[in-house]
């Protein structure tokens, strides 16, 4: 991300949400939060904001998973308006939403190329894969459909791991409230930094959540109902992250296992190698003393085994698109 904005347009960005039934709620809603709030704060500044539209195929009422009822306007509507950016919810039944979707995707695959960027949040990934427009890419979306995300298509490289990815004019975020990590950062790239701390001071985004798209260490239990042999590993890992040598070959000799049997089956359990685990449980471990200590960055990149400031900070924009420091003026508690 940067600090200064991409654009100072003279007239509010039109951000156009596609609503389709038993979307989720809070993927909608979320984002869009996040870009009311943005107007408020463009307008103290005598400077337009966003205009955001709600719209479905055929306009009209659309019934979230929730139950709750979203007025929209029908797409055909939107025909010649100037939209900025496309943004597509995710539903938690998605592969029943994509069957049922064919018509809208087909407007997705059309519409996304008369605008901007185009953006997904949660599951809402799949319908941006089903109109084409995630070849090639990374994406991100909800950790639990990364695997089904991975087989459907292949030639996408999901990262299991990141709040959100942005691959040129597309960007795409993970389970559902990463949306809301999604929308401040598009607000950060248009409106600048100063804008996107007040929305994100208004709407007490970082103090409730502490960012990741998700707790790294469930995410590693969750990836697989299986993990039992590895819980040990596991919690003598979280105490030793600053050992000078956590190679395969140790991890091996701590589950008593050969360090090629280790490997194949640590894979198959977590769904992800042993060296990204540990990765992982670094960065798990750097974000909490982040938020919650007074140690300098240099400190804490030892205490958790990264070595040195400068390979923490590669490690943080890699999984969370931000450096240390700005993590810890958004978070710190």
């Amino acid at each position: 991300m940067t600090d200064t904005p991409e654009f100072r347009p003279r007239h509010p960005r039109t951000i156009l949400f596609v609503a389709y039934p038993q979307m989720g709620l809070l993927d909608l809603t979320g984002a869009q939060t996040v870009f009311w709030a943005a107007t408020k704060a463009m307008h103290e500044r005598d400077l337009p904001g966003y205009e955001r539209r709600t719209a479905s195929l055929t306009g009209g009422l659309v019934t979230t998973a929730e139950g709750l009822v979203v007025d929209t306007e029908p797409l055909a509507s939107l025909a010649g308006c100037e939209i900025d950016t496309l943004i597509v919810p995710g539903a938690p039944e998605i592969e029943r939403a994509v069957a049922e979707s064919g018509e809208l995707i087909e407007w997705i695959a059309s519409g996304s190329r008369q605008v901007r960027r185009t953006a997904s949040v949660c599951s809402g990934t799949f319908l941006l894969a089903e109109a084409g427009l995630l070849e090639g890419k990374r994406a991100a979306t909800h950790w639990a459909m990364c695997e089904m995300l991975s087989k459907r298509f292949p030639s996408i490289e999901v990262d299991n791991d990141a709040i959100f990815v942005r691959q040129d004019a597309v960007w795409t975020s993970a389970g559902v409230s990463a949306g809301i990590d999604l929308a401040l950062a598009l607000v950060e790239a248009d409106c600048g930094r100063d804008v996107a701390m007040q929305v994100a001071r208004e709407l007490v985004v970082f103090l409730k959540r502490p960012g990741g798209q998700a707790q790294f260490s469930e995410l590693l239990q969750a990836q697989s109902g299986d993990t039992e042999a590895f819980d040990e590993l596991h919690r003598w890992l979280a105490d030793n992250l600053d050992a000078p040598n956590l190679g395969v070959e140790i991890l091996a000799e701590r589950c008593h296992m050969s360090t090629r049997n280790f490997s194949r089956m640590y894979k198959q359990k977590t769904g992800r190698s042993p060296a990204k685990a540990v990765e992982v449980f670094r960065l798990e471990a750097a974000r909490r003393l982040l938020e919650s200590s007074n140690r300098n960055i240099d400190q804490i990149a030892r205490q958790c085994g990264f070595g040195d400031e400068e390979r923490m900070r590669a490690t943080f924009q890699r999984h969370l698109a931000i450096s240390p420091r700005d993590y810890r003026r958004r978070f710190s508690r």
